[in-house]
């Protein structure tokens, strides 16, 4: 085999390889489109709900420990008052 047909052969076996490779990079330039137009929008979007969200929990964690305890307090107090109330009647 000379040495053309032999660059020759090269060349038909690499033609398909390119076109594979120019499909590849034009489905990563689409995706890449996607992201940008519809996923990273939408991300933006949960972080803007999500972040005033955690904070507000983050601030009002305390404050709901806080009634949890009042609200143990409360009930042996009515059960208390109950007892006494049953004693009474």
């Amino acid at each position: 085999m000379t040495d053309n047909e032999l660059l020759l052969a090269l060349r038909n076996e690499l033609q398909p390889i390119k076109e594979q490779l120019k499909d590849v990079q034009n489905d990563i330039r689409d995706f890449k489109i996607y992201v940008e137009n519809e996923i990273e929008p939408k991300i933006q979007l949960l972080a803007e709900n999500y972040v005033p969200a955690a904070k507000r929990y983050e601030r009002t964690t305390p404050e709901i420990e806080e009634m949890k305890k009042d609200i143990d307090i409360m009930k042996k107090v009515i059960a208390e008052h109950s007892e006494k109330l049953q004693k009474i009647s």
